[in-house]
This record gives structure tokens, sequence and C-alpha cells, in this order.
């Protein structure tokens, strides 16, 4: 499966201004993908002014637009109906996946302004299993665990401060060890009037060895992964199988 993670510097609960920014990064990347992800609140940055960030169908247009510009799935984040998700088209442009974000950060007050998930789901895409999480979800290695059986690829996106970028790298790296899976995360750079962002998007694969890893510049990065991997790793070493949990 070839994957491109799209690392952009959003403007400040500006949508018209990061459609054009993202515009920009992907006219000038040669991109050859089956699944394009975007981080977290993709078009505004992480704020907590739901007037601002809420997804509308001319937001939701503008990522199909993009599926079918390159014939791929997207993956984006938005905020709808009060919740924080993690949205999936397919390369048409339809609805695949629509993820609502579990565990909100109240450390900034996302519990106070959005509506917190209430499952996980897993989806399939060209034969992978992809399950997806958002941002501070990856904190919590319950969640995945519990889908691990289910999942060649864990997906989160996130806006993830550089304050905290050793956290970032170290916990996407022991998800990917821990569950056997691929891990990719896509997260943002630049900066807003609340934190500094250090990039840092990668893809793991099930041993932990780093696919891709994208440091701190703005653009388009792609890999191509062997998702079937995954279960191969189990097969020769089942660990999985002595999890009480």
């Amino acid at each position: 499966m070839k994957i491109s993670l799209v690392q952009p510097d959003m403007c400040w609960e500006d949508k018209p201004a990061t459609k054009k920014r993202i515009e920009a990064l992907l006219s000038a990347a040669d991109i050859d993908a089956d699944l394009m992800i975007f981080p977290e609140m993709t078009l505004t940055g992480f704020s907590m002014d739901s007037a601002k960030t809420g997804c509308d169908e001319a937001d939701r247009d503008f990522f199909a637009a993009i599926a079918n510009r390159f014939s791929c799935a997207v993956t984006y984040g938005s905020v709808e109906n009060g919740f924080n998700c993690q949205h999936t088209l397919d390369k048409n442009g339809n609805d695949i996946a629509c993820y609502r974000k579990i565990h909100l950060f109240s450390f900034a007050g996302e519990d106070k302004f959005y509506s917190k998930g209430g499952e996980t789901l897993t989806f399939e895409l060209n034969g992978a299993r992809i399950t997806p999480f958002i941002c501070y979800d990856l904190r919590f290695a319950y969640l995945f665990w519990d889908k691990a059986a289910e999942t060649d690829i864990f997906l989160v996106n996130a806006s993830w401060p550089a304050s905290r970028s050793l956290h970032w790298k170290s916990l996407l790296r022991a998800r990917a060890i821990e569950n056997q899976a691929f891990v990719i995360g896509v997260n943002r750079t630049g900066s807003d009037p609340k934190a500094s962002y250090s990039g840092d998007s990668a893809v793991y694969s099930p041993l932990g060895e780093a696919v891709l890893e994208c440091g701190s510049a703005e653009g388009v990065f792609s890999t191509d992964i062997d998702f079937a991997a995954a279960a191969e790793t189990r097969s020769f070493f089942p660990f999985g199988r002595d999890r009480l949990r």
C-alpha cells in the first residue's frame, strides 16, 4: 500500500487560507498514493472554537476533490456534530469511516468544548485492516491492545506539540512493537497561538523499525508498505496470545 503523509503548517482558525496552503503542498509534490493522510483538525489547527472548526459540506467536498484528483483514499481531521473526528473517504470521495476521538485532551480543556466519542472502529482499504485514533488517544495503550488482533495498520493523526515530541515518537514506536502492527502517525508542523509543532510524522513497522520519519519540514512524504508483514510478524513471534486483556 502506497501511503502519503501530508505535514502542513495550518493557518490558525482560517479554513480558506489552509486550503490554499494544502493545495500548494500537493501541487509541488509527486504523489502516487493509495491513501493520503492529513493531521488532526486539518483546516483550522487544534482550536477550541467550535464555531470556526466545524466542517461543512464544502469542506468535505474539498477533500473529496483531492481523493478524485489523485485517485486515492483520503483521511483528514474534522469537527463534525460537536465531535473531533478522523474522516476517511475512498478514491471516489465516498465515505468509508468516521472515527470520533475517545480521549479528549482535558489538559487543554478539549473536554469542555467537544463531545467524547464512544467506540472504536476498524475499516478495510485495499485489503488492509485499518484502525484510526486521534492524538491524545495514543497515550492509552488499551485502545490499541483491544483492536490489535483485527488490525494491520493503526492510523493516528494529531496536533502534537513540539514540547512533547519525544513522547510522540516513543509512543508511536511502542504501539507498533507491542501490537505487531504498522503505526502511521501524521502530525502538523509550524505554530499557532497555543503551541509550536515539530511535525515528526512517521511510519513504524510491526517490529518497530522506522519505515519513514518526516522530520520537521512542511511537505508531503510518501512510502510503500507491505501490510501483510503484520500477520507474518504475529505468526513467527505470537506473544499476543499471552496478553491477559
